[in-house]
């Protein structure tokens, strides 16, 4: 009687542990998803800056500057990780290397201290961006990964666990990737 008391306490113990560890691993997934927001925000909060910086000097340029700063409303208003979210970041991404280029036509632009700083920032969100995105595809990995392999799915399906989907560049965005101009000093 004791060996069937000590069985199911280590059953017991095992789908505590289980659970717990998909637990975790569904908290990181989350961590990770806020992480990318949080770059994202930051990215928002400095393009008013540039664009009131580029108006100074290219004052000819509205247009562009529009269209930077609607992009911006679309990707701050489009919710989630998801696909319409995917095709709001990108468009804003090829926004910005507008406004980028711009400052080649306006020497003053690029001498400018300011445009200068807030560019340097927009460049370290973008690395910022692309790391959180590479934690969160490394949590839902691990999460799917839990959820899929034995005997993980039996605790998983018990409890309701589902897979998470991992954060991927749609076609338009990998088109835009490998088309994306090269610059050589």
């Amino acid at each position: 009687m004791t060996i069937l008391y000590i069985i199911l306490a280590l059953a017991a113990l095992f789908i505590i542990v289980m659970y717990n560890g998909l637990v975790v691993a569904r908290q990181r997934v989350r961590e990770g998803a806020s992480d990318i927001d949080t770059q994202l925000k930051r990215r928002y909060d400095l393009i008013p800056n540039l664009v009131e910086t580029v108006k100074g000097y290219a004052k000819h340029e509205q247009e562009t500057l529009e269209r930077v700063v609607r992009a911006r409303n679309a990707a701050m208003n489009t919710q989630g990780l998801n696909e319409a979210k995917s095709v709001a970041e990108n468009a804003l991404s090829q926004t910005l290397k507008s406004i980028f280029a711009l400052s080649e036509s306006y020497p003053q632009l690029q001498a400018n201290q300011n445009f200068l700083e807030l560019q340097r920032e927009i460049s370290d969100t973008e690395n910022k961006i692309q790391a959180a995105r590479r934690f969160y595809n490394t949590t839902v990995l691990s999460l799917n990964s839990k959820i899929e392999t034995f005997p993980g799915n039996i605790i998983a399906g018990i409890f309701r666990f589902k897979p998470e989907k991992f954060f991927e560049l749609n076609e338009e965005e990998k088109t835009a990737a490998q088309n994306s101009p090269k610059i050589s000093f």
